[in-house]
């Protein structure tokens, strides 16, 4: 076998590319992972929420040292302020099991220390990380293996991997460097602003806002973070409004059926960026590359949720490098779509169900039943009988 400086070399320490990098390194491969960036977690571009089924695949227990709070259920509001509630505190154990509601459904976690947590975890499985480090290219070789060009410290590093995983978020380099289609629709790319504030009483659940008049093309949120603090933020389709994401949170925090419980919150921090609502990729690898999170737009394309579909999505990319560099197969020629399809099947082919629905949904001319659509289909995805509660 030709010799390379490691089995794999991963670009991006985010959620996908740390979990990944620490399966990968805990079942005895040569992990490399870098990070252009200097502190993990930031920008933060996204609300912390994630399922505890999501931890769980991934093997990561509850963690005082990331949790703001634990999650016990969903609060489903129409234009109006109507309210579906699903409090998994409620169920019935008759209906349900005997560990209904007893356990969180899920956490809202700190992006910062969330980020630090799973790259601390990949270092002590044995991956080497570097951050500062910029990755510029890669080239597949004729034995097989691949070189990877980085920059450390301005100066050029050429090593030799026989996989390069891209974890780079939504705007991957890495995919572009292989040449796959990774442009996406402005019509799919939702604009996305919350505030970090505190004066805000929370239930223990995560509240979703839907309909036109507050966040054209996405919806609102408010979830809890402890002893009083919240994020309050909105999602929007720059092609659905001519107002700017923060015009309208402004308008939704003033305006809306929560303005009397809004009004003596403080604003302590601003966090925006652009969230894919979109399908997956349909090709997610090339000879040598495999793409895997945010790159691979492993995205929720209903909730535009990406942590837990990045945590799961990097160990089912971790298990199938294992086991197909184990046995010594090709990863040119094609050999890697393999990869795609076990995470099609792991996880996938549920991801273009909800890109179907929610296609559907957005089509709809009609602003008053698009809204109706969306308000059902919200509540149908966080009801206790969803067939998408693991997505």
């Amino acid at each position: 076998m030709p010799q390379t400086d490691y089995d794999l070399i991963i670009i991006g320490a985010g959620p996908a590319g740390s979990t990944t990098a620490r399966f990968a390194a805990t079942a005895g491969l040569k992990v490399l992972m870098v990070d252009k960036r200097q502190e993990l977690g930031a920008p933060i571009q996204c609300s912390g929420a994630i399922s505890g089924h999501g931890l769980a695949s991934a093997g990561i227990d509850a963690d005082p040292e990331f949790i703001h709070e634990a999650i016990y259920g969903f609060a489903i509001y129409d234009e109006h302020g109507n309210r579906k509630v699903h409090d998994y505190r409620q169920l019935k154990a008759d209906e349900y099991g005997p560990q209904a509601g007893k356990k969180p459904l899920g956490y809202v976690v700190d992006r910062r220390r969330f980020d630090r947590y799973l790259m601390t975890q990949a270092e002590r499985a044995g991956v080497d990380v570097w951050l500062k480090t910029e990755g510029l290219g890669y080239r597949p070789q004729e034995d097989g293996t691949c070189t990877v060009s980085l920059r450390r410290y301005n100066e050029a590093i050429h090593l030799r991997t026989r996989v390069i995983v891209g974890a780079d978020g939504l705007q991957s380099q890495v995919g572009k460097w292989a040449g796959l289609q990774t442009h996406i629709k402005i019509t799919e790319l939702a604009g996305c602003l919350q505030f970090i504030v505190d004066g805000v009483e929370t239930e223990g659940l995560l509240e979703i806002v839907t309909g036109h008049e507050w966040a054209p093309g996405g919806y609102a949120w408010v979830f809890p973070k402890g002893h009083g603090y919240a994020e309050i933020g909105l999602g929007v389709i720059a092609t659905m409004t001519d107002k700017p994401a923060r015009w309208h949170l402004d308008k939704f925090i003033k305006r809306s059926f929560f303005r009397d419980r809004f009004a003596n919150c403080r604003i302590l921090e601003v966090q925006g960026g652009g969230v894919p609502l979109a399908a997956p990729l349909r090709t997610q690898y090339a000879d040598n590359m495999i793409l895997v999170g945010d790159a691979a737009r492993h995205v929720n394309p209903i909730t535009g949720g990406g942590l837990h579909t990045a945590i799961s999505g990097g160990k089912i990319a971790a298990d199938f490098l294992v086991g197909h560099l184990g046995d010594g197969l090709p990863v040119q020629g094609g050999a890697l779509e393999a990869y795609q399809l076990a995470w099609l099947a792991e996880l996938g082919d549920k991801m273009w169900k909800l890109y179907g629905i929610k296609t559907d949904i957005f089509h709809n001319m009609n602003i008053g039943e698009r809204d109706r659509l969306l308000y059902a289909t919200m509540s149908d995805y966080f009801s206790p009988t969803s067939e998408f509660k693991k997505i």
